[in-house]
């Protein structure tokens, strides 16, 4: 193997444009590793991770774009680098007929003088620079950034509050903003339902549920996971829930969060419970009966919180997503999907791209089966010692910093999971692989289709030793979006996965599956 690496001084590209760069180089047969990223110490140590030691890296900047390729010859890495080359100029060439491309906040607030939203997505670090600046401008602000000091993250939202600015994230993946998806986002029906949430992988499924079951969304957003910590306060839940309590074309607003602390909480119900619009809540694992009390709707589930809104939106008192399958269906698939299993075949592996999807199922799972070992855990004891070897009941976040280190986020590529799924099935004691498949804007252009060959494989493999794998799916999303929820869900149908129509309900069905093994 031989290896090479190129620097370009001051070459600044957006960190999911790189992302998808890396994934295209990385299918080039020869290729072993590519890593095509900003100079960043962060990025920096990922390369060192991966063997690239080169002087140069060392020397690089946040502002330099760093292509690292290690492959089978001199020849292939040529190659490689001529497509990193091609790939570059196609992003920059694509400019939906603009001529002039800006490259810094200033020279687009000239080109753009009545925009009122600015999208950041930077290194952590230098991010809240520009934020600031945008936000002395009276521009609303979108942060798809990480990496953002806490300090930071309070000091720029008290200014956004104080000039009465939206500031969503750091981290915000998702948002719908006048009907614009941004970022991690679907296509849905426009509406009047509205959405504050601090977690990008449950708006989108909540937005995805509301727009199949007819309604729509009138504002989805995101306010990144650290909002409803007692170190921020909340401080932008409640600004959006007060700018959604005014939006004349919302009527009825949801909000999803993991429960914050208990002192944020009150607050957020008191400003929730403070308006003339129904609101209905889901704090991830929390209390419903604390958000009964505050005169509010408890959503127990993602699912149920979508059907919940939709049919409040309706006039309605309940709703209810159609059933995949009758009972006796559903009956007669879990007898199909457990008796050719093997002895010894006990357990579930789920994994996830979705942190929030993640965390869903593993409430769902440990209600129904008990312990669910993980890299994020409900509980501490149930840590992974080792997240390379999953053990027993084991849910993983794919999506994790853990598992990106060096690679493109799950949602983007679908490598490393099916990796993951074929070292699953080599233990002879899983019986379910369970996944979510998250499809819309940004992310991979057909997940179903690079799934179905290492389902396939892996069925195939426990087949051969005398077994049968259950692998049970949800894929979020619209018929909309540019992959096709229909589509999508064919292609994992046709390889024998079992679809269903939410997260709940493929978490539930998998723990049915082991509850009729036991």
């Amino acid at each position: 193997m031989v290896k090479k690496v190129v620097i370009r001084k001051n070459s600044y590209y957006d960190s999911v444009a790189l992302m998808i760069i890396n994934k295209e180089v990385k299918g080039i047969k020869g290729i072993k590793e590519a890593v095509v990223s900003m100079g960043t110490d962060y990025n920096k140590n990922i390369l060192k991770n991966v063997g690239f030691t080169d002087r140069d890296i060392e020397e690089t900047t946040p502002n330099d774009l760093i292509i690292a390729i290690e492959g089978e010859s001199k020849d292939v890495l040529e190659d490689a680098v001529n497509k990193v080359n091609e790939l570059l100029t196609k992003r920059q060439a694509s400019g939906d007929g603009d001529e002039y491309r800006p490259s810094t906040f200033d020279s687009a607030l000239k080109v753009m003088p009545d925009a009122n939203m600015v999208l950041i997505s930077l290194p952590g670090r230098y991010a809240a620079a520009e934020v600031e600046k945008a936000l002395k401008a009276d521009k609303h602000v979108m942060l798809f950034s990480d990496n953002v000091s806490l300090e930071d993250e309070i000091r720029l939202k008290n200014l956004a509050k104080e000039r009465g600015l939206l500031l969503m994230g750091p981290d915000c993946g998702t948002a719908i903003i006048n009907n614009k998806p941004l970022a991690f986002a679907n296509v849905v029906n426009k509406g009047k339902i509205g959405i504050v949430g601090a977690s990008g992988t449950g708006i989108q499924e909540v937005t995805t549920l509301i727009s199949k079951q007819g309604e729509g969304i009138s504002q989805a957003i995101g306010v990144g996971g650290r909002d409803l910590s007692p170190m921020v306060g909340g401080i932008m839940m409640e600004m959006g829930i007060k700018a959604l309590q005014a939006d004349p074309n919302t009527e009825v607003i949801v909000l999803i969060s993991k429960p914050p602390a208990a002192e944020v909480m009150d607050k957020i119900l008191a400003v929730a419970s403070g308006g003339e619009k129904p609101v209905v809540v889901h704090f991830l694992g929390g209390d419903p009966g604390k958000i009964k009390k505050a005169g509010l709707i408890p959503g127990l589930t993602l699912e149920d919180t979508a059907l919940k809104a939709c049919a409040v939106a309706g006039g309605k008192e309940s709703g209810d997503i159609e059933p995949e399958f009758t009972e006796e269906e559903t009956a007669a698939l879990l007898n199909e999907e457990t008796q050719k299993m093997a002895p010894g075949q006990k357990y579930i592996r789920a994994l996830y791209s979705g942190g929030t999807l993640c965390d869903e199922a593993m409430i769902i799972l440990s209600r129904e089966i008990g312990e669910i070992y993980s890299n994020i855990p409900l509980k501490p004891e149930w840590k992974l010692e080792d997240t390379n070897k999953s053990k027993g009941n084991t849910a993983l976040d794919l999506g994790d910093d853990e598992f990106t280190l060096g690679r493109p986020h799950p949602m983007i590529d679908l490598n490393f999971r099916c990796e993951r799924i074929l070292k699953e099935v080599d233990d002879p004691e899983t019986a379910v692989i369970l996944l979510d498949v998250v499809i819309g804007f940004g992310a991979n252009k057909d997940p179903a289709g690079e799934l179905a060959p290492c389902i396939r494989e892996a069925k195939k493999k426990v087949e051969e030793r005398g077994g049968y794998l259950s692998v049970i799916a949800y894929v979020c999303g619209t018929d909309g979006d540019p992959q096709n929820l229909k589509e999508q869900e064919e292609k994992l149908k046709q390889v024998g996965a079992v679809i269903m129509p939410s997260n709940f309900r493929a978490a539930k069905f998998a723990a049915e599956v082991i509850k009729r093994l036991a």
